[in-house]
């Protein structure tokens, strides 16, 4: 009989513990109810709370296995140990719930907004604070644990004393060796909440349009149209230009430029543009203007300027114009589209029937045939025909009339 008490007295902390454990669990389902039906107007609210559901039962059973060994297992040698590890468990516990609920109070702000509004700026600058806001938070949560559980060792709280002595020395030494992060840091909470970008906007960096998709302590992550991902520092956007194209509204404006040849029929364009805009639902009705912008080097420049409610739609309108354009000036006026002229100059043909040019009178006393033969082609004809004997027939006539006279 003793033996059967002292094993039943061996495992009553045991039949505690999973008591208390059974007891946490019908706690946190009761807990997730009653959030249930406080945030019943909120959409998704079941979604949403589901990422809290493991941290608050293991929090929730820690607590009670803790109570229950406390209870039962008094005195026990191996009391201290275990609840030791129970403490590390339920510092971990606590902080993944803070984190978890940081992460739940984010979609319930964010979910009170919707993005189908046709200016949602508001969403933006919301949405950039609060993830900024719940990033340093669960940075500040872990950071608190871990101190916890550095407390949690007897001889970490010795070292307590000296730590905060030297705290001065330690500050300065770790922001010498972590400056540039502390300021990428500073400058990522001043983009969140000076306003300067926010998630979603589109903006022109380094000569790459793109969306702004994510906005973190130390960098941002630029969304490029052909899905590439620019990585900046955060000091970048406080220390660099760049383009904001949805810094006040959402509705953008944009160019389609075309150059053409200068019998474009431009009334008919005109009215082109017209008739797409009225039929197309990515147009926002507000600017719509056909102009010629320039004609010069033998093109004439159409400049259509339009509007739409953001960059993307914006895109798409300006994608449909350039292809109604074209489309409509290659079937009915294929003249009217740019083509490059030349003109080929040819020397000038000389009439046979024409006077030849009289030949340069030679001056008084020169006898030279360059003056006789020279100015006009017949001249050079003649020269080559009248440039009389050689020297060796000159010097044969010479010995023949010596000879004569001789005789």
């Amino acid at each position: 009989m003793e033996d059967l008490l002292s094993l039943t007295s061996s495992f009553t902390p045991l039949f505690a513990v999973l008591a208390a454990v059974a007891v946490a669990l019908i706690l946190a389902r009761v807990l997730r109810e009653v959030v249930h039906r406080a945030f019943r107007k909120t959409p998704g609210i079941r979604e949403i709370t589901v990422k809290a559901r493991n941290p608050l039962r293991l929090g929730l059973s820690l607590i009670g296995a803790r109570i229950a060994l406390g209870a039962t297992a008094h005195g026990a040698v191996w009391l201290k140990p275990v609840d030791y590890v129970l403490v590390l468990g339920l510092i971990g516990a606590v902080a993944w719930l803070a984190a978890v609920l940081l992460l739940v109070i984010e979609a319930l702000l964010l979910t009170k907004y919707s993005t189908d509004t046709r200016d949602n700026r508001r969403l933006r600058r919301l949405k950039t604070q609060v993830i900024l806001g719940r990033r340093v938070g669960i940075a500040v949560v872990i950071s608190l644990a871990v101190a916890c559980v550095l407390l949690t060792i007897p001889e970490v709280r010795a070292l307590g004393a000296g730590i905060l002595a030297s705290a001065g020395v330690l500050s300065i030494v770790a922001g010498l060796a972590v400056q540039g992060t502390l300021t990428n840091v500073f400058a990522g909470m001043q983009l969140a909440f000076t306003d300067a970008i926010r998630v979603d906007d589109v903006v022109v960096v380094e000569g790459e349009w793109g969306t702004i998709e994510e906005i973190t302590m130390t960098y941002v992550v630029l969304h490029i149209w052909d899905d590439r991902r620019l990585i900046l520092p955060s000091t970048y956007f406080t220390t660099t230009p760049f383009q904001n194209w949805t810094r006040r509204r959402s509705d953008i404006l944009g160019t389609v430029e075309l150059d053409l040849d200068w019998r474009v029929p431009v009334g008919e364009l005109r009215t082109l543009l017209k008739q797409t805009l009225a039929d197309t639902d990515l147009w926002d009705q507000r600017t719509s203007v056909l102009q010629v912008t320039d004609a010069v080097k033998g093109v004439v420049r159409i400049r259509i300027l339009v509007s739409a409610a953001d960059s993307g739609t914006l895109f798409d309108l300006r994608c449909l114009i350039r292809e109604t354009m074209v489309t409509r000036l290659q079937e009915r006026h294929p003249e009217a589209l740019p083509r490059q002229r030349w003109e080929e100059v040819r020397p000038p043909v000389r009439d046979a029937h024409a006077a030849p040019h009289p030949a340069p009178r030679p001056r008084r006393g020169d006898t030279s045939d360059s003056q006789l033969f020279t100015g006009t082609f017949e001249a050079v004809e003649r020269r080559a025909n009248f440039s009389g004997p050689g020297e060796g027939v000159i010097g044969e006539r010479e010995e023949n009339a010596d000879g004569a006279g001789r005789h």
